[in-house]
């Protein structure tokens, strides 16, 4: 997930990681983030998670990259709106490399 972060930083102008070990550490609070505290907000978000079909759990990713840049000290991220492109983002290098992976 590091090369990942590392790399989508690298690709989105309004993200930027200061070096390797902000990226490990910024792959680690993500972890952390989504292990803990995603599930409780998509449990509480369920009726509008259902009504969206799905598609506010990228609002949820999105505010998850925002709460990481807001722990990590080196990750910046510009906007909201960064936040959900390099949640998105992350998410197809990570299936990328998971695909390469088997």
């Amino acid at each position: 997930m590091t090369i990942a972060v590392l790399l989508a930083a690298y690709i989105l102008p309004g993200v930027s990681v200061d070096n390797l070990v902000t990226a490990i550490v910024v792959a680690a609070v993500l972890g952390i983030l989504n292990t803990f505290i995603r599930p409780t907000l998509i449990f509480l978000s369920f009726p509008i998670t259902v009504l969206t079909l799905g598609l506010f759990s990228i609002i949820i990713n999105a505010l998850l990259v925002l709460l990481a840049s807001a722990i990590v000290p080196g990750f910046v991220v510009a906007s909201f709106w960064w936040a959900l492109l390099f949640s998105l983002l992350l998410s197809l290098v990570n299936a990328l490399f998971h695909h390469w992976e088997k």
